[in-house]
């Protein structure tokens, strides 16, 4: 099962390929190569990288391509 690197949360909606959303923290992430690329959605709807917050552990996602299905 997917987490959120953000907040740990279940609630990870898949919005387009390899693009996801966090419902609880309201984030947006995108697998690329085992690893998610954070980003926090500004009020005028650019995307601002959260990568540098993060470990690369904690932005491991494993095999996205395998486990997205269990959303679909």
């Amino acid at each position: 099962m997917l987490r959120c690197p953000n907040c740990q949360g279940k609630e990870i909606g898949q919005i387009g390929p390899q693009h996801y959303y966090c419902w609880n923290c309201f984030i947006e992430m995108i697998a690329l190569k085992d690893y998610w690329k954070v980003y926090e959605v500004r009020a005028n709807g650019t995307l601002q990288s959260m990568d540098n917050l993060f470990t690369d552990e904690e932005r491991y996602v494993g095999n996205v391509n395998k486990e997205s299905t269990d959303y679909l």
